[in-house]
């Protein structure tokens, strides 16, 4: 027995500090490692005179707010739409139309507008539409209901 010194305890609880320091080191690690992993392939490709890839040949309707059409840059009526898309037809049989209406547009328009490329003989019709909003539509007042 000592005297004037108290008898030892042991400590049994863990100490996190050092394992937070060892955590951070290796997350600084990986962070500065992981940008180093996504690397392309270094190759050289061979080169050859022809060129087997075609451009797809496209054309855009568009119908504006006003019920103006347009192919392509110019305007253009309804009656001389399908004659246009017939000789556009007659020149590339694989050639591909994009509809772009305005929003305000009535949907009969756009029927026959539709309608008129296909009298043309063209199967290939994409629509062009714009990227979603975030905006909310009160579902109440367009009578939609969930």
């Amino acid at each position: 027995m000592t005297i004037g010194s108290k008898p030892r305890q042991f400590l049994s609880e863990i100490n996190v500090i050092p394992l937070v320091d060892v955590v951070l080191v290796l997350l600084v690690i990986f962070m500065v490692t992981a940008p180093m992993l996504h690397r392309g392939l270094d190759i050289n490709l061979p080169t050859t005179t022809a060129n087997n890839i075609k451009a797809e040949e496209r054309l855009v309707v568009t119908i504006q707010r006003d019920h103006t059409l347009s192919l392509g840059n110019d305007t253009i009526s309804l009656v001389g739409l399908r004659a246009k898309l017939q000789e556009a037809k007659a020149s590339n049989p694989l050639i591909s139309v994009y509809l772009r209406a305005d929003q305000t547009v009535p949907y009969g328009t756009v029927v026959q507008v539709m309608d008129e490329v296909k009298g043309a003989k063209i199967e290939r019709l994409g629509m062009i539409t714009g990227p979603k909003t975030e905006t909310i539509i009160e579902e109440e007042t367009i009578g939609i209901s969930r």
